[in-house]
């Protein structure tokens, strides 16, 4: 994104916000950072990344266990992968890289060392963890995904505010962020005419996952 200053506020015919190109320093990061994200880390308004984080929160739900009674399992089938075993879920959860730092940071393991190992090996000594050391409770958040993902590993007592409800606040200031508020978006620098256009492609930050403060920045 380019840090040029707007010389007048108020959009042109066209819909764009001319700006000073003769002032400021250029960073590419903004572009390269958009086109390599997945589809479910671009949104193009603050009402579709609403609409798509709570959805998310909805596909949702939190437990508390002890974290004795967690049971890891690694496949044979799939050396690179785990999974978890909680007390009264269905299924197995697969946890995400951030939430599985947080179990191995429970047990005192070094989790960057975990993630090295084969998935079996790296489960032998995450089980052997929760099982040895000093039991206590945990609150864990769920996502349906196209699978079930263990999100979060937090205290029992930890509150989470959701993606969508910080969206929501964000929405009461921004509007739907992009231009219809004095509060925009990063959005496209047309050079020929000095005017950036918050329609086509504003890169709206990620929802990394978890709860929305770990969306700016990250889980």
């Amino acid at each position: 994104m380019s840090d040029l200053n707007i010389l007048d506020g108020r959009s042109d015919a066209g819909g764009g916000y001319r700006v000073d190109t003769s002032r400021g320093g250029h960073d590419d990061r903004v572009s390269s950072e958009w086109f390599s994200r997945p589809d479910d880390e671009r949104y193009l308004s603050l009402s579709a990344l609403q609409a798509a984080v709570k959805g998310r929160a909805e596909r949702s739900r939190t437990r508390t266990v002890e974290s004795a009674s967690i049971h890891v399992e690694a496949s044979r089938d799939d050396p690179e992968r785990l999974a978890l075993i909680l007390p009264g879920a269905q299924a197995p959860v697969a946890p995400t890289h951030w939430s599985f730092g947080q179990l191995a940071s429970l047990v005192s393991a070094p989790a960057a060392y975990l993630r090295q190992l084969p998935a079996p090996l790296a489960g032998i000594n995450l089980q052997y963890g929760l099982t040895n050391h000093r039991a206590e409770q945990v609150k864990t958040l769920e996502t349906e995904n196209g699978r079930m993902e263990l999100r979060a590993v937090t205290g029992p007592d930890y509150g989470r505010i959701y993606d969508h409800e910080l969206v929501s606040a964000v929405q009461r200031i921004a509007g739907d962020g992009v231009g219809d508020t004095r509060w925009k978006v990063p959005g496209v620098l047309d050079w020929s005419t000095g005017c950036v256009f918050h329609d086509m492609w504003p890169p709206v930050p990620r929802a990394c996952g978890q709860s929305f403060h770990d969306m700016w920045p990250h889980p």
